[in-house]
């Protein structure tokens, strides 16, 4: 399943939010969340990370991964948490209002 655009970024946050990941974990978050249906690909995750590291929304630093390989680990910031929380407000009232089309049963007038 493909990405509608703008959907990333806040999939990003919603998987820094219990802590620092390193970018491939948080691809693998998405895809585990999503039981496979949705694929980051490595392009579009880092070029997501770095744009919402140029706003302001996370920070990086240079760690060690559980695989014992250098890794940089992506955390929210405060200003990546307020963005976390405008994010999934704008998603819910977006999937509301999809399916209230998807559900309608008569024609407009």
């Amino acid at each position: 399943m493909e990405l509608m655009p703008g959907t990333l970024d806040a999939l990003i946050l919603r998987g820094l939010n219990w802590g620092p990941k390193h970018g491939y974990a948080v691809a693998r978050w998405i895809e585990d969340c999503s039981r496979g249906s949705l694929t980051v690909l490595d392009g579009a995750l880092y070029a997501s990370l770095h744009r919402m590291e140029e706003r302001g929304w996370i920070t990086a630093e240079w760690g060690i991964s559980p695989t014992g390989r250098r890794a940089k680990f992506y955390r929210l910031t405060a200003t990546g948490k307020r963005q976390l929380v405008a994010e999934s407000k704008d998603w819910s009232d977006y999937v509301l209002a999809v399916t209230r089309v998807m559900r309608a049963t008569e024609q407009p007038t």
